[in-house]
């Protein structure tokens, strides 16, 4: 059982404030390794994300719901040997108990928790909370996960949350719904939430049956999702491939609300778009670049766009990453390090202990050298604004359009 928890520390070397993710893996030892990697939206309120999963599966969220990269974590055991004269005895791993693992949470948020102005967390309070909690026994691990979600629940941060291990493992797909969308929970003026479709894949299943960003959804096969999480109602519309799923939406506020029957369609596809341009009254080539989202096809793909179009003799790049709300954080960072020398950084954070800094760099030469354009509007968000804060910082694109999503707190 591995206990990750993605927390945003105060300050990143980003224009607008931005979401950081710290990953810590309790193993079956109860060592904690900590690794770092960038996640969520533009925001300047922290986030913790508790999640639980097994030892294979290692991931972390973007803002976007929709996705998450999972990374490989070792784990040593010792085996009993046989040798000659003795025998050694193996060593049982420490088993990790209910108790262990709510108090393994309770600690993540003591050690690096930050108030985003609510005043509702103190480590006086949160002190009791954990005397209170490991008052009795936790019979169950189902218990010690809905223990966790409203000790979560009380730190008042609406971007702290747990996932449990079968939700976390949905996070490893590259489309988290079946269908194509993205999620979001929206409180409205009565402070009630609402599930609004805050991000599509352009050529997706729902895109092309109807249905369009900022959307409301109201129902899933005829199930009120009134009350639901967006990961509750991402299994819902979750199945067998090219199955059929009816939902029904609200365009906009007050709009008409359409039933829509979508086919699931759960082959990853394609991200990238790619042409070459030819400048007006010049030999020189532009090589132009469409990044839809950061799922799993996203570095991949686009480092075999740009060496077709650097073979095609492209003079220019431009990376278009308007309307991408994101999708997987790692492949952001990856992306970034396409473009930047070794030893740039793509970011760093400082944690609320001010000797703790994590600073994510460049390990080796740009995959190219040509100039880059980057082209931004109010939907490029999460770890589309990771790679334009990136490639900008280190002096190495233009950034040409509107303010990017960003997130308040």
């Amino acid at each position: 059982m591995s206990v990750c928890l993605f927390n945003s520390p105060p300050t990143l070397s980003l224009p607008t404030p931005a979401k950081r993710t710290i990953t810590s893996i309790l193993d079956t030892s109860n060592n904690w390794t900590r690794k770092t990697l960038l996640g969520g939206a533009i925001t300047g309120a922290l986030s913790i994300n508790l999640l639980l999963s097994s030892p294979s599966l290692l991931a972390l969220e973007s803002p976007s719901p929709s996705l998450l990269q999972s990374q490989s974590t070792e784990y040593r055991c010792r085996e009993e040997e046989t040798q000659q004269d003795f025998k050694v005895e193996s060593e049982a791993p420490q088993v990790v108990t209910n108790e262990g693992i709510v108090e393994e949470a309770w600690e993540i948020v003591n050690d690096s928790f930050l108030d985003s102005g609510r005043r509702r967390w103190t480590p006086q309070s949160w002190q009791q909370k954990r005397e209170d909690i490991l008052s009795g026994s936790i019979q169950s691990r189902a218990k010690a996960h809905d223990i966790i979600r409203r000790m979560l629940a009380s730190l008042g941060d609406p971007y702290t949350r747990f996932l449990s291990p079968a939700e976390f493992s949905k996070m490893g797909r590259y489309d988290v719904s079946g269908i194509g969308i993205n999620l979001r929970e929206i409180p409205d003026e009565n402070g009630e939430v609402k599930l609004k479709v805050l991000g599509l894949l352009l050529d997706g299943p729902a895109y092309s049956a109807g249905v369009r960003q900022g959307d409301e959804l109201l129902s899933v096969n005829g199930e009120d999702v009134k009350g639901k999480s967006a990961f509750e109602v991402s299994s819902l519309l979750q199945g067998p491939n090219e199955t059929f799923v009816t939902i029904k939406v609200k365009h906009g506020n007050c709009g008409p609300v359409h039933s829509i029957e979508v086919q699931r369609q759960l082959v990853a596809r394609t991200p990238v778009f790619y042409r070459l341009e030819q400048i007006e009254n010049s030999t020189a080539s532009v090589g132009y670049i469409r990044l839809r989202e950061f799922n799993a096809l996203a570095r991949k793909d686009l480092v075999i766009a740009m060496k077709r179009l650097q073979d095609r003799g492209a003079s220019y790049f431009i990376l278009d990453l308007r309307d991408n709300l994101g999708g997987l954080v790692q492949a952001g960072i990856e992306i970034s390090k396409l473009f930047l020398n070794e030893g740039e950084k793509v970011i760093y954070t400082v944690g609320r202990d001010p000797q703790y800094q994590n600073t994510i760099v460049a390990d080796s030469a740009p995959l190219v050298k040509a100039p880059v354009i980057v082209l931004v509007n109010n939907k490029t968000a999460s770890a589309s604004e990771i790679v334009a804060s990136a490639l900008h910082d280190n002096c190495r694109a233009v950034l040409v359009g509107e303010r990017t999503f960003g997130k308040v707190s």
